[in-house]
């Protein structure tokens, strides 16, 4: 990071801070990024941290929200936070996730994520503050390792490759209140965050072939897949009331394998998980992530104890919820 930043909970209370700061590894040729390690410099509060890289084309929209945005960096919850890093051109790829006790996740294969000259790192913080009531608890400077190779005219291209499923969470039986409506809750997620957030949940029930939503634990949706590409690796990204997640590649045929499995979520431990060895999928194959949430995690969770209950759906606040399962592959080339 360029400057050490004292995190403080946004405004309303609260005892975490999602902060994205902009780090500039300075390439002047092309390289291929096939390992990374968070260093945090103050443990104490560094709770994870998520490594984006940017391409050159959204290099301008991140400098843009860095320099609009008092203070050293920006806060951030669901990406990076930057409308502009998302579009085709320059679109962010999440590249790696660190927790404490987190190592490197090192691919040994001739493949990378291509990182061009004018390439962005944003590292998304997550700083917590429980320990002193949300009142400042120092600074900190962390930095991310890069492990660069020049690659070979073999070396695959990586990307991300993200496996949404719907969230629909009730209120528990013993819960109420007008949030626990399931319209009222959309409308509180779209004041909070626009109409794109907001029209996520009734998207996402397009997208997955239903017609209308199914409230429960436990949420599943079919992908299909569209070009020839190699799985590498993958990891499950949820929020505070998530369970397990689980990523099955053609489920009920006699070539079911499950690639992605992880049955006791930890939303500090979100580790990017290599697949014994790749495989190969093309179009024809199908892809099924499933997602198991818990709204009884609500009265257990610091973070959540104090806010009213609510019909739990897609959102980046930390009252609401994701169920994205975030493949690392490797398109074939035409």
């Amino acid at each position: 990071m360029a400057k050490a930043y004292t995190p403080r909970p946004p405004e309303g209370g609260g005892t975490d801070e999602y902060r994205c700061q902009v780090i500039d590894p300075g390439l002047t040729k092309t390289a291929f990024l096939t390992g990374t390690q968070v260093m945090p410099e103050n443990a104490a509060i560094a709770h994870h941290a998520i490594v984006y890289t940017v391409p050159p084309g959204g290099a301008a929209a991140v400098r843009e929200q860095d320099a609009k945005t008092p203070g050293l960096g920006w806060q951030c919850f669901g990406g990076t936070g930057v409308d502009g890093a998302e579009v085709e051109e320059g679109e962010a790829a999440w590249v790696d996730t660190w927790a404490p006790g987190a190592k490197e996740t090192l691919f040994t294969q001739d493949a990378g994520f291509k990182l061009e000259p004018g390439t962005l790192i944003v590292l998304q913080m997550h700083y917590n503050l429980l320990a002193t009531d949300g009142k400042p608890a120092g600074s900190d400077r962390s930095a991310v390792r890069l492990r660069l190779t020049d690659g070979t005219p073999q070396t695959r291209e990586f990307d991300t490759l993200p496996l949404d499923a719907p969230t629909e969470l009730p209120c528990t039986a013993d819960e109420s209140g007008p949030l626990c409506d399931r319209a009222a809750s959309i409308a509180d997620v779209t004041k909070r965050f626009g109409p794109e957030v907001g029209g996520t949940a009734d998207e996402q029930l397009k997208e997955c072939g239903q017609n209308a939503p199914k409230p429960g634990n436990t949420q599943t949706c079919d992908h299909k897949v569209l070009q020839p590409m190699t799985l590498f690796a993958g990891f499950g990204h949820m929020h505070l009331l998530g369970r397990a997640i689980k990523v099955e590649l053609n489920p009920g045929t006699p070539n079911a394998k499950v690639v992605l499995d992880v049955p006791q979520f930890d939303f500090d431990n979100q580790r990017l998980v290599k697949l014994p060895s790749p495989v190969e999928i093309g179009p024809g194959d199908t892809l099924r992530v499933t997602c198991t949430h818990d709204a009884g995690l609500r009265k257990r969770l610091p973070q959540l104890s104090k806010l009213p209950p609510r019909y739990v759906v897609w959102g980046d606040g930390t009252s609401d919820e994701m169920c994205t399962g975030i493949m690392t592959v490797s398109p074939h080339k035409s």
